[in-house]
């Protein structure tokens, strides 16, 4: 299997896709090349070859190269798209659609390479943001020493003055950072804020109770415990647990 980018072709002139085959062939990026006379065929190839990149004429018969781009973003993760069109009034719409560039034929050299190193930028760009992410550690002091833990280890956090206790399965740990300080960096790892005292893991809620005082309660079974929920706070925790 040849190694480089994976590309379709999509254009209803076969010579116009043979000069543009030529002149990508050149490019060591490029791996290999499959070509669509229309939507209908590009469509096919896309769902069974999953090209990285797509060069796409935009007037053809039946439906356009506008309308396939349309279509390709309910894809989770659509080819990228360059235009390749002699009309160059439908670059606003181009650009509309996310496409990494707009060339206009007849296709040039130079002006192909620019595409190509548009089209490199947008692949790695890509891969960066689908890269898996390490698990954030906090920095928490157990027997007067700094230790590392995963924040998922965390049930739940209680306010004490200008720190916090940690609460976890294995212990309680102190971690010398405020509560409203961890909200912040904690609200992308499912951590929320249920009182203006405790900032809780949704991961560990098992179920909901009414406590004695009338407030909603999260029951936390990992470490056998309840937290309450302020009456400002309670829609919102309804909301991300959904029983609103």
């Amino acid at each position: 299997m040849s190694e480089g980018w994976n590309i379709l072709v999509v254009d209803d002139e076969p010579p116009i896709r043979a000069e543009l085959r030529y002149l990508l062939e050149k490019d060591t990026r490029v791996g290999q090349i499959a070509e669509a006379g229309n939507v209908t065929e590009a469509v096919e190839s896309i769902l069974s070859n999953k090209p990285d990149v797509l060069f796409l004429d935009i007037t053809m018969p039946g439906r356009s190269g506008i309308e396939l781009a349309e279509t390709l973003q309910n894809l989770k993760t659509p080819p990228v798209v360059v235009f390749v069109t002699a009309f160059a009034e439908f670059a606003a719409d181009a650009y509309n659609l996310d496409a990494v560039d707009y060339v206009v034929k007849p296709v040039e050299d130079a002006r192909l390479s620019k595409a190509l190193d548009k089209i490199e930028a947008a692949l790695g760009a890509r891969r960066v943001a689908h890269a898996p992410r390490q698990p954030l550690r906090l920095t928490v002091d157990r027997g007067g020493k700094k230790v590392f833990i995963p924040a998922a280890d965390v049930c739940y956090f209680e306010a004490r003055a200008d720190f916090c206790n940690a609460i976890c399965a294995e212990g309680t740990y102190l971690i010398n950072e405020s509560i409203s300080s961890l909200e912040r960096r904690l609200v992308s790892e499912g951590f929320i804020r249920v009182h203006r005292s405790y900032l809780v893991n949704l991961e560990d809620v098992h179920n909901v109770e009414i406590g004695s005082t009338g407030l909603m309660e999260l029951r936390l079974d990992r470490v056998n415990s309840t937290v309450p929920v302020s009456r400002r706070r309670a829609a919102e925790v309804k909301s991300h647990l959904g029983l609103a």
